[in-house]
């Protein structure tokens, strides 16, 4: 890679990049988090959905392949485990925000 070109810039051009860069607000920050919140909660109940219809298949001996079965429980095991420990961190941030004192 080459850097050469970087040499040259002035602290001047940095300052008119930074000044064009506009940071969002917080009713848009927040919007962001709980459409990614969301999505997490989401895709963790298709998760859990699709581990539920591999153990129902393979109870009726429609999949013969244990492997599929397994790595489904562990995806649905693993996504609820990461959306637990979210939902205690926000938690605890909540708490933790209650009891500011202002």
């Amino acid at each position: 890679m080459d850097i050469s070109a970087l040499t040259n810039v002035s602290a001047d051009e940095v300052k008119a990049v930074a000044e064009k860069k506009q940071t969002p607000t917080g009713a848009d920050t927040f919007a962001n988090a709980l459409d990614s919140a969301m999505g997490l909660v989401d895709e963790t109940n298709s998760y859990i959905n699709k581990a539920e219809s591999e153990e129902i298949r393979f109870a009726l001996g429609e999949a013969t392949n244990t492997h599929d079965l397994q790595v489904a429980q562990y995806k649905a095991n693993s996504a609820l485990q990461f959306t637990v420990a979210v939902r205690d961190k926000l938690i605890e941030a909540y708490k933790e925000i209650m009891n500011m004192q202002i």
